[in-house]
């Protein structure tokens, strides 16, 4: 059918270039392609010349090859430009990694959804990484922690050398944000009896939201920037000088996303203790930037009204678990500090679909613009995460994290932590 009754989004970047051309009003170029003019006839002297480049324009002018009627809707070929790689199964492509890259230790979890690299320092890792990476799947690489200067990250000496400084701190239950000294919320890091009340007596649970961030992060704290730096998974995509990190090699006039780093902390083992694990310190959001978060630090709290280290593991053995992370969790050398349920981009619009339905089923009110993921209004419980599976074919990948362990999330992928 013509271009104009016809879905236009291309489904690469040249369908959609050249799909654009097609409409554009013919331009003209020393090649003839079709584009719109990018550049004015003439200046302030009247003197005909070529001014103001536009970068969008440039880039179409350069990738569409073919000259293209804005009558007529384009005939893309594109068998003879693009060798689409062939669709594998899931098995076809483990067993394929398991005969390329047996020098390699690493196993798949979630279903075969996620890869787990398990030794950080073999120099072969990223080979095996970029295979899954292009699926766009999630990448745990553990016993980062060895690389590190573990005293840096202790609870008491970040508050020893920074509890004079001022944060926002979110309580997760109320979601109430104030802006108080440091130290307070690192000395209840693992005293209880040091945490904040709320008004019916029960204790806050509370997160410093991204402090320090970025350049923050650089200045404030140059000896844990150089410990996390040099610790970083996989260097060749992870460094900010890794030959793969697209983002070291953007030109100039791109405006980047945030790239932090961030110190991302909270209290945890009252979320284990609550009903249905109904709150989260992290709520369900989507990153616009591929993620890579390192667990440098477990505390374990005591004092009345929080789990034991066993309560906790118990708690966490009633989730959705892999048979290798069950493993894991019976390992006494290993530390679980935080449960993640992940999802891929392409269920993105049925998250929110469902989200927006069990709003309303709370009766609470559904604004045309309330978009319930970018807001991160949500912690998807445990029977919500069921009847997401039951009503719209969702499955939520479950991966706890254990001290040492990096997960890389690829940007677009839902998660709640």
């Amino acid at each position: 059918p013509p271009a104009s009754q016809n879905n236009e989004q291309g489904s690469t970047l040249r369908d959609l270039l050249t799909t654009t051309a097609g409409k554009l009003r013919l331009g003209s170029t020393d090649a003839g392609i079709a584009f719109a003019p990018v550049y004015s006839t003439g200046t302030a002297s009247g003197k005909s010349g070529r001014t103001m480049p536009n970068i969008l324009d440039d880039i179409i002018a350069s990738v569409v090859e073919n000259k293209i009627p804005p009558n007529r809707a384009p005939k893309i070929n594109v068998k003879s430009e693009i060798k689409e790689e062939p669709k594998e199964d899931k098995k076809s492509i483990q067993d394929d990694c398991s005969k390329r890259y047996s020098d390699i230790p690493y196993s798949w979890i979630c279903d075969k959804h996620v890869l787990w690299l398990r030794d950080h320092k073999n120099t072969n890792n990223w080979k095996l990484f970029k295979e899954c990476w292009k699926q766009g799947r999630p990448v745990l690489v553990s016993g980062m922690h060895k690389k590190m200067n573990f005293s840096l990250w202790k609870a008491e000496s970040i508050s020893l050398d920074f509890g004079n400084q001022q944060a926002d701190i979110l309580n997760c239950k109320d979601s109430i944000i104030s802006n108080t000294n440091v130290k307070e919320f690192w000395d209840g890091f693992e005293d209880v009896s040091k945490r904040q009340k709320v008004k019916n007596g029960e204790t806050a649970l509370l997160k410093l939201k991204d402090w320090p961030s970025g350049e923050d992060f650089k200045t404030m704290m140059p000896a844990r920037y150089e410990d996390l730096l040099k610790s970083l998974p996989l260097p060749e995509y992870c460094s900010p000088e890794g030959k793969l990190n697209l983002a070291s090699h953007l030109p100039g006039f791109f405006v980047r996303p945030d790239l932090g780093p961030r110190l991302c902390s909270a209290y945890g083992e009252c979320v284990a203790a609550t009903k249905d694990h109904d709150i989260g310190t992290t709520n369900l959001h989507i990153e616009v930037s591929d993620v890579v978060n390192i667990l440098v630090y477990v505390g374990i709290a005591k004092g009345n009204g929080v789990l034991s280290k066993s309560g906790v593991l118990k708690k966490l053995e009633e989730e959705d678990l892999d048979d290798l992370l069950r493993k894991r969790l019976k390992d006494s050398s290993e530390l679980p500090g935080a449960l993640w349920h992940i999802y891929a981009g392409k269920d993105a619009d049925k998250i929110r679909e469902f989200l927006q339905k069990i709003a309303k089923e709370q009766g609470l009110e559904v604004l045309p613009e309330h978009d319930p993921i970018r807001d991160q209004s949500w912690y998807v419980n445990k029977k919500l995460r069921q009847r997401l599976f039951e009503e719209y074919g969702v499955k939520t990948c479950t991966v706890i994290q254990f001290l040492g362990d990096a997960i890389i999330l690829p940007a677009g992928a839902l998660h709640q932590v």
